[in-house]
């Protein structure tokens, strides 16, 4: 991995938005930014406000107070912002104006395009119809809307009134909706009634339905028509999006909040027990957001963003706040990016000039079997940047993506964070090379470490990330549990986040992932992440995919299990197993050699394309699997269970 993959013209340094950072700081190099902006945080992130032109109505007086400890900091104390006027309204109301803001495809093929006047509109009519229904600073609402622009709407329209956006995945049944609504005691519900995937379509107002019904809390559902269907079966709590919203003032002032007001409440699943709702602030996310947007993606207002991903994911609201505050275009879909045919995500690109794309290398794997000639029969000539995010690469994914997506002329920006996070720990940056599977450097501003067992910063080798100073959009812990927030990324070593991850950096100073650390595999004493054998296994000729779980075993503690996903073309056998036990042992040596290889047609995933091991491991030895709700596609599951017949 230490060939570098691509290096950065003349022309990518020049325009970067981070280098004109740099030159207005006197700052000769990138990584010496790193490291200023990891020693010196506050300089940091008040240089950032400047440079982005963040709009503070009152301006702050103290960039951050930590005097409760780097669990506990605030950020940009005596000032007062709003997200959804920095995001929106000062582009409405100034060059921007007539410019689109949004960019919308159906997965049956009809689009929309607002501009940044037509959101803010949209925006305002939304913000008055909630202060009309009694919704006002502080209380929750719970948006399970599909990939549309009212989506957007209504969080730039909650946010503008001090109220707290609860984003819900769209792909969620009645279970995991009600069970984020009673945790944050959510007082309304905005839904739809369905959407098209896959061809088919999903009833999402019957799901609201059965879900409000448990919901107490709940005094008003605003059902979005997808359809214009004028038989939607309301109930008395309803209200059309066009009865609560349409008839509605085009204007609203941005309400003047102090930067800790919280947000949005983002929720994860979480291992057992009851997901955990990451609470998220105006100041902190906005400026950290708009930061990565712009320094790392390189976001400008002449780009067109797309991230495939959902609102419901923390990818959803970053591509919005971060793509909006640099005044570009983000484009939305509907539906599954490979229907109905498996190049549908490259025609979109190609059709709506897309120059940022983002896509997570799960989703690669699943569309690089279609083959090459689906991706280049499609103009991709205005693709700038390339983004993932979400897991770990394996290096013939990576190579795929930046050869044949990419043509070999495109960084890959590949990012680590998580939804407590807010944004990301890690980051390519397009002024520096890159290497295959690598993060890049640190995120700018994020004080990151890897540290041993014993808490000492290590190079060179693996270990756990960790962080050792606040930044702006981490989660103001958890939504009425503090000491559970506490208890899971702050009690290990006093004053220090650990994430979660295996990290590494090398002697050039870039970052790469090896996987969850709750993941980590101990095979006869030695630690290694699922990450190393499932890279391993792909790398098989005939593997396109392949998840590695750790099953107890008598002898050497845990054995490990590859579940594989083969080539179309490839017939299952017991040579094929051997051959691929026998690939694992030459990368890893003989004493990783699986213990297991299955075959399988599909492995769990959630929405945003990560694999739970977690459920497979426990189909295998008959556990709890904890928290299914973000799970896609539970058909896996069931070819887990065949696969062990």
């Amino acid at each position: 991995m230490a060939d570098y993959i691509w290096e950065p013209t003349p022309d990518y340094i020049e325009r970067a938005n981070v280098t004109r950072l740099m030159r207005r700081h006197g700052i000769e190099g990138f990584w010496e930014l790193v490291r200023r902006s990891q020693d010196d945080i506050e300089w940091f992130w008040d240089a950032v406000v400047e440079d982005l032109g963040i709009d503070f109505f009152t301006p702050y007086t103290e960039v951050l107070d930590a005097s409760r400890g780097a669990a506990w900091p605030t950020w940009f104390g005596g000032g007062t912002v709003n997200l959804t006027y920095n995001c929106v309204d000062r582009h409405a109301e100034g060059s921007l104006a007539h410019k689109a803001a949004l960019v919308w495809e159906g997965e049956d093929g009809s689009t929309r395009t607002w501009s940044y006047r037509r959101l803010a509109t949209e925006v305002n009519r939304v913000a008055n119809g909630l202060t009309k229904l009694g919704v006002g600073a502080g209380d929750v609402v719970g948006v399970y809307l599909p990939m549309v622009p009212e989506a957007v709407a209504a969080l730039y329209g909650i946010a503008k009134i001090g109220a707290i956006y609860l984003p819900i995945f769209s792909g969620f049944g009645a279970p995991a909706v009600a069970t984020r609504l009673n945790d944050a005691k959510a007082k309304m519900l905005i839904t739809a009634e369905g959407f098209l995937r896959r061809g088919s379509r999903v009833e999402q107002k019957a799901v609201a339905d059965e879900a409000v019904d448990q919901s107490p809390t709940i005094e008003h559902v605003v059902v979005f028509s997808r359809w214009d269907d004028p038989d939607i079966a309301l109930n008395d709590r309803d209200l059309l999006w066009s009865e609560a919203f349409g008839s509605q003032s085009g204007d609203c002032d941005a309400a003047a909040l102090d930067p800790e007001t919280p947000f949005m409440i983002a929720y994860t699943s979480g291992t057992t027990g009851k997901p955990k709702g990451s609470v998220h602030v105006h100041g902190g996310f906005l400026v950290k957001i708009a930061s990565e947007v712009a320094y790392q993606l390189d976001a400008k207002p002449d780009d067109v963003l797309y991230w495939v991903t959902d609102m419901g994911w923390i990818m959803g609201p970053l591509e919005m706040v971060g793509g909006h505050a640099a005044g570009a275009a983000v484009f939305m879909y509907e539906g599954a990016p490979n229907y109905p045919a498996p190049d549908r995500l490259w025609s979109m690109c190609a059709n709506h000039g897309i120059t940022v794309l983002g896509i997570s290398p799960t989703l690669v794997r699943a569309l690089m079997p279609a083959g090459e000639d689906k991706v280049r029969s499609h103009d991709l000539s205005r693709l700038r940047i390339l983004a993932s995010t979400g897991e770990p690469w394996n290096p013939e994914p990576y190579r795929w993506f930046s050869e044949v997506v990419g043509g070999a002329r495109l960084p890959i920006i590949n990012l680590s964070g998580g939804t407590e996070v807010g944004a990301c720990f890690l980051g390519q940056s397009p002024v520096i090379p890159t290497k295959v599977c690598s993060l890049g450097a640190p995120s700018l501003g994020m004080a990151v470490e890897v540290f041993d067992a014993d808490g000492r910063p290590v190079r060179g080798e693996v270990g756990e990330l960790v962080c050792t100073k606040p930044w702006p959009a981490q989660t103001r812990g958890f939504w009425g549990a503090p000491e559970r927030y506490l208890e899971t990324y702050w009690s290990r070593w006093p004053g220090v986040w650990q994430h979660g991850d295996w990290a590494s950096s090398d002697s050039d100073g870039y970052w790469f992932l090896h996987g969850r650390s709750d993941d980590t595999l101990n095979i006869a004493g030695k630690r290694i992440g699922p990450a190393e054998f499932e890279s391993a296994a792909v790398g098989h000729p005939a593997v396109i995919e392949c998840a590695a779980v750790g099953i107890p075993d008598e002898v050497k503690g845990t054995a490990v299990w590859c579940f594989c996903i083969l080539r179309a073309e490839v017939q299952p056998d017991d040579d094929l197993r051997r051959d691929i036990k026998k690939a694992v042992a030459a990368e890893l040596g003989k004493a990783f050699t699986p213990a297991e290889i299955r075959f399988v047609e599909e492995l769990p995933k959630t929405r945003s394309a990560k694999i739970l091991r977690r459920a497979i491991r426990a189909r295998v030895v008959g556990e709890d699997p904890g928290d299914l709700s973000s799970l896609e596609n539970p058909g896996a599951l069931e070819a887990i269970e065949k696969s062990l017949a």
